[in-house]
């Protein structure tokens, strides 16, 4: 996985959805010791300052842990780990279904095209 960030929004906060995105899709896995954080933002071509605010807040979530000498963590609660990646589902299908609204399909329509996208993406 690539970092990709856009100019509309803060680079930190954009940090925070991709490790997210990184946790959810198992690229890190429970446990997992993550780089220190001048390697991992050079990694992702950003200041350690911003990476270490991002990580702050992954903390903060709980997704993240530290440990004194050690460096950071993902956590192991696998439960939140799935709470995360449902809230997340659950925000992009709402931004999806509002924007399905505003081109003026109704919820059978809408729901016929999914249906149909999933049989395509089955074949």
């Amino acid at each position: 996985m690539n970092w990709e960030f856009q100019s509309d929004r803060p680079i930190y906060t954009q940090l925070v959805e991709q490790i997210k995105l990184r946790i959810i899709s198992g690229v890190y896995k429970p446990g997992d010791k993550l780089p220190s954080v001048r390697d991992f933002a050079q990694e992702a071509a950003v200041n350690p300052n911003t990476m270490q605010r991002a990580l702050a807040e992954l903390e903060k979530d709980g997704l993240v842990y530290s440990q004194r000498t050690s460096g950071r963590f993902i956590t192991e609660d696998r439960d939140m780990i799935k709470k995360v990646k449902d809230n997340l589902a659950l925000e992009e299908i709402t931004a999806f279904l509002e924007k399905m609204k505003m081109l003026g399909f109704d919820k059978e329509e809408m729901v016929l095209i999914m249906k149909n996208m999933v049989k395509e993406m089955e074949a």
